[in-house]
């Protein structure tokens, strides 16, 4: 697989996965919801690398890459999929735009990458305030707490998910995508089971069809196949530069959900959204142009 093919079957599927995520959660709750998607996508990474053959290595350096993958399968997973059941699926890619500047910070402190130059840094600080902008806009419409704690959801989720992919990175463990997707999907069904117990939840008694087409879509694409497609790119290119595929995902995810689920966004939100992806382009700007000139 190309590293071209790879960014783009995972904007495909990133931009499709915030509104797949608060459809599969409508009836049958946010928990069943992200456990049952992690369950089909370990059975799946599991029966490929069984029918591809591949090599499954727990030795220590991949276990610790798997359980960093985990976190974000998890941790971040986890909040997103708690926050979508309070605000629209197009401001969930959005906020997730954030993404290369929390990994570019990270990267710059675990990794040593030296990203951090003014252009970028006056990408972040935009960025930064268009989150603001986005908060201010909620609370200026009077909306209820629980937006906010949504909001909030995926700010965290951003923060736990740029951090994972930062320390995949730093572990290099020389496994394969798949290899890396399976055992972090092994280690955060195991965390999702124990949720499950603790929060004494229930299987639903029916699943709607859209709910469970979403699920299943979720599992196989989201689970697998776009983190396959992610952790190979991953592998070849820098943390940093990794998380351009961010820049157009939160338009489309606006779009599928204005078109597909009558999602609306205020002015100011949409002002918000406007400066975060500004500071995108402002903070990969020197990237760019340095891939236009080759």
């Amino acid at each position: 697989m190309s590293v071209p093919a790879a960014y783009i079957g995972v904007i495909v599927i990133w931009a499709t996965t915030p509104l797949a995520i608060k459809w599969s959660g409508e009836s049958v709750g946010f928990l069943f919801g992200v456990s049952a998607r992690m369950l089909i996508g370990v059975l799946l990474a599991s029966l490929l690398i069984l029918v591809l053959r591949r090599p499954w290595r727990w030795h220590k350096r991949a276990v610790l890459a798997y359980m960093a993958v985990a976190l974000g399968l998890y941790g971040s997973m986890l909040m997103v999929y708690w926050g979508a059941q309070f605000i629209p699926s197009g401001l969930i890619s959005v906020i997730f735009g954030l993404t290369p500047l929390f990994t570019g910070v990270m990267a710059w402190l675990l990794l040593g990458e030296r990203s951090l130059t003014p252009p970028k840094l006056i990408g972040m600080s935009l960025g930064l305030v268009g989150l603001v902008i986005i908060f201010r806009s909620e609370e200026d419409a009077g909306v209820s707490g629980s937006v906010w704690m949504g909001l909030s959801a995926a700010v965290i989720s951003v923060l736990v998910y740029s951090l994972s992919t930062v320390c995949v990175k730093r572990l290099n463990a020389q496994v394969s995508a798949l290899e890396m997707t399976a055992g972090g999907l092994v280690i955060a069904n195991c965390l999702y089971l124990l949720t499950w117990v603790l929060s004494g939840s229930e299987l639903p008694r029916s699943i709607p069809d859209r709910e469970l087409w979403s699920i299943a879509y979720l599992g196989v694409f989201g689970s697998v196949f776009g983190f396959v497609m992610f952790y190979y790119a991953l592998s070849r290119v820098q943390a940093s530069t990794m998380a351009l595929i961010t820049l157009i995902t939160p338009v489309l995810a606006l779009l599928l959900g204005y078109f597909l689920n009558a999602e609306t966004v205020g002015s100011s939100a949409l002002l918000g959204s406007a400066m975060i992806l500004l500071g995108l382009v402002l903070y990969q700007g020197e990237l760019m142009r340095n891939r236009c000139t080759k």
